[in-house]
């Protein structure tokens, strides 16, 4: 009885120590520890002048909801690894609760990392900021931007969090663990912590310590990062605490998440993951058989199959007449002006309508022109060259433009290019929306043949077409440069209108240097167009 009393006493005195923040502390070996003041995080932000505190931030454990760092290892080893890295990391997974927390951190970098090119490794930047922007608590946040300089400390690779933190959070300085890199591959080695004042002389430069350094971390870590040891006070936050914050609103980003890349439209946390791999197989299947259907079979016959299959459209057009006549001329066709959603809009217009139309594009895999169910054709990008094209087409039937000459999958409208104003009295705008539930049908780096298979994977893709009223041309776009513009504004400023958009000026050559580092696979010209 008595030896049962003393482990009793001695588990309960580990309990308390364990729950004691000044014992997780003590793992920070350095002479400022004996200044560290530990708080509860509510009271932080109520303290006044928070805006000259330089702020240590734990990045999981203070800014984030979820201190879960599976989901984010997942989208690195689908997008930047492939379909089979997935899944050996989701079947790695049961492992993961057996072995420690730094030993699962090991092992995810390994599955994730392990002969990924360096230079080729764009998911940091181009992915994992939406999914860690949708994972960031709104009170973390608003402390976050109450304080004057920020060093963010993660525990995560370095290349996982920087794009994140420095172009979205505004974070000064981030502080990462270094991957291993032998002949330009990652091993999937991380390099130790660093323990030495490299960091400190970087961050703070000649700048002496002082007591205006406050640090922020979770109840549940241990303050292992020597950062920690040169803050005045530590202000935790519980994991329950976490738990009751709210979501990061969209309009509240510090700056505009407009462009991103890779193929899941789901956060694949353990369970989204199983789901995912479950149905890919039974979605190759229904895209492979709803592709023949589109293709094999009439139109009137084929729409309710899709339907059936649970692909869903929804129409609104105005009543007008589909063949113009200008001026005693030979009857043309209307030109189709739509805004870029995937490479499917075509053949969504030419569904709304109930009738086949030509389309341009600017940059097409040869294996979509080939089995494409209406006309497709490359534009040069010679202006000259390309406006006679169209001419040509329009004077065979109806034609499709999408003047953006991208995808842009969140709800802003890229810069319009103005050819298609100089070549048509008459212009019908489209506002076209896509929706899908777990893959994007559009890719900046990937195959661009495989967008389409993609989207017919989702179990419930759907399509939204507006077809607008018309809208006139520029009859004097060849005499005065400046009109052609006017119309191209105007008419994405309806596009805008009908879908709730905002117009930006972005171009393509804007979306493919931020996500892939390149101005796209086409050369983009009229570079020097004046933007509006």
């Amino acid at each position: 009885m008595a030896s049962f009393k003393a482990i009793f006493f001695f588990f309960r005195i580990l309990i308390r120590r364990l729950r004691s923040p000044r014992f997780l502390y003590r793992k920070a070996s350095n002479g400022h520890a004996s200044q560290l003041k530990f708080q509860k995080y509510p009271s932080l932000p109520h303290r006044s002048e928070l805006s000259n505190q330089t702020l240590i931030f734990d990045v999981e454990g203070a800014l984030l909801k979820s201190s879960s760092l599976f989901p984010y290892f997942m989208l690195v080893a689908f997008e930047a690894g492939g379909l089979l890295r997935a899944l050996l990391l989701s079947l790695l997974y049961p492992l993961l609760f057996l072995v420690s927390e730094e030993m699962g951190l090991k092992i995810m970098v390994l599955v994730c990392f392990f002969g990924i090119k360096e230079d080729g490794f764009r998911a940091g930047r181009a992915v994992l900021p939406k999914f860690f922007l949708e994972g960031v608590g709104l009170e973390g946040f608003e402390v976050l931007m109450m304080c004057g300089r920020k060093v963010g400390v993660s525990d995560l690779p370095r290349i996982m969090v920087d794009g994140f933190l420095r172009d979205y959070m505004e974070v000064d300085f981030v502080v990462g663990r270094e991957l291993k890199v032998v002949s330009g591959y990652y091993v999937g080695l991380m390099e130790d912590k660093k323990k030495d004042t490299f960091v400190l002389e970087e961050i703070f430069g000649e700048k002496k310590m002082g007591f205006d350094v406050l640090g922020i971390s979770s109840f549940n870590k241990v303050l292992d990062h020597h950062l920690f040891s040169h803050c005045k006070e530590i202000y935790l936050v519980s994991e329950a605490e976490k738990r009751n914050w709210h979501h990061l609103p969209k309009e509240k980003y510090p700056k505009s998440l407009i462009f991103h890349d890779g193929r899941l439209a789901i956060r694949p946390t353990p369970l989204a993951t199983l789901a995912m791999f479950i149905w890919v197989p039974f979605g190759f299947c229904l895209a492979i058989t709803r592709a023949l259907a589109f293709l094999s079979l009439p139109q009137k016959i084929s729409t309710p199959i899709l339907a059936y299959s649970g692909m869903r459209i929804k129409i609104t057009k105005p009543k007008y007449s589909t063949i113009s006549t200008t001026n005693g001329e030979k009857p043309k066709g209307l030109l189709y002006v739509c805004n870029h959603r995937t490479l499917l809009d075509p053949l969504y217009i030419s569904i709304a309508l109930g009738k086949p139309l030509s389309a341009v594009t600017y940059s097409l895999s040869r294996l979509s022109e080939l089995f494409a169910p209406i006309r497709t054709v490359r534009l040069t990008r010679d202006r000259e060259q390309d406006g006679k094209m169209m001419e040509k087409l329009l004077s065979e039937g109806d034609l499709v433009v999408c003047p953006e000459g991208t995808t842009c999958r969140e709800p802003y409208l890229l810069r319009f290019s103005p050819l298609f104003a100089e070549i048509s009295h008459d212009i019908v705008p489209v506002a076209m929306d896509a929706h899908v539930s777990m893959f994007y049908g559009t890719t900046a780096s990937g195959l661009k043949c495989l967008d389409p298979l993609f989207f017919l994977m989702n179990p419930f893709p759907s399509y939204s077409v507006q077809l607008l009223e018309k809208v006139s041309g520029s009859a004097t776009c060849h005499d005065d440069g400046g009109s052609r513009f006017n119309v191209a504004n105007h008419v994405q400023s309806k596009l805008g209108e009908a879908l709730g958009f905002q117009c930006t000026r972005l171009t393509r050559k804007d979306k493919y240097l931020i996500l892939a580092g390149n101005e796209g696979v086409v050369t983009v010209g009229n570079t020097n167009q004046p933007k509006f």
